[in-house]
């Protein structure tokens, strides 16, 4: 059941310390693996923000980081196995340039793919099709906080149907970014169009991790939701095939709700 687990994976969270807008101190970055271990998390993939407008953070320091973080978990004992990871914000050349990526599973079968928050540009079917090119697939990060797919949910369904996955917050199951965000992200996993859930944990009190939580509001959907998100997360984490139901193209939303 969601409410006892204490194995969960979690693919996407700041946890690192000093390398972008969570953790600053080593410190910060145990009490907060301190605070996933309560939420029930084992496992928990560093994405910190690379290539974005603030930060770059190219796989060998990110990886370095980890090492620093995992002994001091170890020394502590506190039972949290951290692997390596980006949150790899889109550009237009990100596969033709050496970008020092890392993706969700050591072989980069999957890659964690952050959008502009505010809209998605027009290159970005080229992208993906390079990406899939390549051999790997984009797995959006938290696609129902994005603005023009709150407005416009068919971008998301045209990306899925091209090759995507896409993964959606916790925080957005249970209402922490509005009504809004609340209502998209649950209509997004009634599509089919979101595969997987993580926290994208900061170090806020409002961004916590909530993945018992975001748990529990897909159990009130369907319990299968539950079993077959949390299969996915080791799924993406091992690189193996990940369980996908047939998607259905969302409603078109006609105006912008207050958050």
């Amino acid at each position: 059941m969601a409410t006892t687990r204490t194995d969960y994976v979690d693919l996407h969270c700041h946890l690192l310390p000093g390398l972008d807008d969570g953790p600053q101190t080593l410190a910060q970055s145990v009490a907060m693996a301190r605070q996933a271990v309560a939420d029930g998390i084992r496992y928990v993939l560093a994405t910190p923000h690379h290539l974005d407008r603030h930060y770059q953070n190219p796989g060998p320091v990110v990886t370095a980081a980890v090492a620093v973080l995992q002994a001091e978990l170890d020394r502590q004992q506190v039972p949290l196995t951290v692997f390596a990871s980006q949150e790899v914000h889109l550009c237009d050349d990100l596969v033709t340039s050496p970008q020092q990526l890392l993706g969700i599973d050591t072989a980069q079968r999957y890659l964690l793919l952050e959008l502009p928050h505010e809209h998605v540009p027009n290159y970005v079917a080229q992208v993906v099709f390079e990406l899939l090119q390549q051999g790997t697939v984009p797995v959006i990060a938290h696609p129902e906080r994005n603005t023009e797919m709150i407005a416009h949910p068919e971008r998301l369904y045209e990306l899925v149907q091209q090759g995507c996955l896409a993964q959606v917050t916790a925080g957005s199951l249970v209402g922490d970014f509005g009504r809004q965000v609340k209502c998209t992200s649950l209509e997004f996993v009634e599509c089919g169009l979101v595969h997987v859930i993580a926290s994208d944990a900061h170090l806020m009190p409002q961004r916590s991790f909530r993945l018992r939580a975001g748990y529990q509001a897909l159990a009130h959907l369907d319990e299968s939701y539950v079993e077959r998100f949390e299969a996915n997360a080791q799924h993406l984490l091992n690189g193996e095939t990940v369980i996908a139901t047939a998607i259905v193209q969302p409603r078109r939303q006609r105006k912008f709700w207050l958050f």
